[in-house]
């Protein structure tokens, strides 16, 4: 029969050894480590907990997941930059992040890459200066060799056939609300 510290660490920390195990290895760059930290996780939450138990143990299991691969990261001489980027977005915990919600941005993404896709080559360029390179107006006429205008004019195609491509939305092109959002858009 267990008592105290282990037989809360057996109801409260135990039952989420697949949550943990599928958390790391999504965000662990060596699968084969796996098996490691998650035995160094339990270390540190078991003698934390024989101190003081947390309040909210499944949050605590995955806060002292995150603290030791930073703390590993830190020890390592060199880092991997793609490494760094992963760290940053593990801020969640993992059941934060639902299949269904993974699933549900996905689909999103391919929508929006199939509409970025069947843009025509110009407007496609405009939206990818202005947007993603961060180039003004004047900039992005400039690299292209076109007018002003016309970079304007691409910029606002380009945004409503990508928000009725990924929002389903039905803008109305000659209302002046829409024409004043897409100028408000392409300014910015």
């Amino acid at each position: 029969m267990l008592r105290g510290v282990d037989r809360w660490f057996a109801t409260e920390i135990l039952p989420h050894e697949g949550l943990l195990r599928g958390y790391l290895l999504r965000v662990w760059r060596n699968p084969s480590e796996v098996a490691d930290l998650i035995q160094e996780v339990y270390i540190r939450v078991y003698e934390y907990a024989r101190e003081q138990r947390p309040d909210q143990p499944k949050a605590f299991l995955f806060e002292t997941a995150r603290n030791l691969m930073t703390d590993h990261l830190r020890r390592s001489r060199v880092v991997s930059i793609h490494t760094v980027q992963d760290v940053d977005g593990i801020e969640a915990l993992v059941d934060e992040i639902s299949p269904e919600r993974r699933l549900s941005a996905r689909q999103d993404l391919g929508r929006l890459a199939q509409a970025f896709n069947s843009l025509s080559d110009k407007c496609r360029d405009v939206i990818w200066f202005r947007r993603v390179e961060g180039l003004s107006q004047r900039e992005t006429a400039d690299r292209m060799g076109l007018k002003e205008d016309a970079i304007e004019s691409q910029l606002a195609r380009g945004i409503r056939a990508l928000a009725r491509a990924t929002f389903g939305t039905a803008i109305d092109s000659d209302s002046p609300s829409s024409k004043a959002r897409v100028r408000y858009e392409s300014e910015r």
